[in-house]
């Protein structure tokens, strides 16, 4: 094998973003003509933006005398006193509502991409030795970088494409819905831009990198999968703290923070990463 052919040779290449958008788009075709992956999403995505948060809802908003608004709108002195101040609305059902999609459903926007972002990633390396498609990928032009890559953004873009459009389509119906008894559409709110814009996005990569390093080192893509589950531990962290209104929900500048640090461990993190993809990995020489 000649220098110019070697792994180490190609390894020293410069990097090449073309062959990294061609493994990404290789798997993301994979990944629509599987009705088996599709259809799970766009149900999960259907369930957790739309179902569940219209029907309880439109009960707040359509039947304020019932003793699920009340008792619901008692428990929103939980929240802290910044939050609870910027809840709208002049009847009990009213202000419910504004709560319950500001503070409680919303932060589905959290778990749905890493739901599904993971479970692609999990299998994102350990299925091509599944499938036997990782020799023809460890000989191929491309560096472990920009494979590493390639399979970072098949990952994200699955998971925060259906984010976007589903939450999208969540905050379209809360202002139909919630905004009548508010004074007009409200939602999203400056809290939640940050939060979908600045903040989802690292604390998605940090994530995926860690589970591409998961599915690179296991044997199968069930143990990348269970072992995936302790990494979304801190995205749930996220969701829970925007549904109490600690995170957001006392405004100021804690968001931008947040989203600043998790900026810099994201690409700490996926500089570090590139190391756990080789090419007897792929060819499933070394575990």
């Amino acid at each position: 094998m000649t220098a110019a052919t070697s792994p180490t040779a190609r390894t020293r290449e410069p990097f090449d973003r073309h062959r990294m958008w061609v493994v990404a788009r290789t798997d993301l075709r994979q990944l629509l003509r599987s009705k088996d992956y599709l259809l799970p999403m766009v149900g999960l995505g259907m369930v957790f933006f739309l179902l569940v948060p219209t029907a309880l809802l439109l009960t707040l908003t359509k039947v304020d005398s019932s003793a699920m608004a009340t008792k619901v709108s008692d428990s929103l002195e939980i929240l802290p006193a910044a939050a609870r101040a910027q809840i709208q609305g002049t009847t009990p059902g009213g202000r419910t509502a504004y709560a319950l999609a500001v503070f409680l459903f919303a932060p589905v926007a959290v778990v749905v991409p890493l739901t599904i972002s993971t479970a692609v990633g999990a299998a994102t390396i350990v299925g091509e030795r599944e499938r036997g498609t990782g020799e023809f990928l460890a000989h191929s032009p491309a560096s472990t970088r920009e494979i590493y890559l390639g399979k970072v953004i098949a990952s994200v873009i699955p998971g925060y494409a259906t984010t976007i459009v589903g939450f999208g389509l969540y905050s379209l119906m809360v202002n139909i819905v919630v905004g009548p008894d508010v004074g007009g559409w409200f939602f999203p709110t400056s809290q939640w831009w940050v939060m979908m814009l600045w903040i989802i996005p690292p604390f998605l990569l940090v994530a995926l990198s860690l589970v591409l390093r998961l599915s690179a080192r296991v044997r199968s893509t069930a143990a990348a999968q269970q072992a995936s589950g302790l990494i979304t531990l801190p995205m749930i962290a996220i969701a829970y703290s925007q549904a109490t209104g600690t995170l957001l929900g006392t405004g100021g500048s804690a968001g931008w923070w947040l989203g600043a640090a998790a900026w810099l461990v994201a690409l700490i993190s996926l500089h570090r990463g590139v190391r756990s993809v080789t090419r007897n990995r792929l060819l499933g020489v070394a575990q």
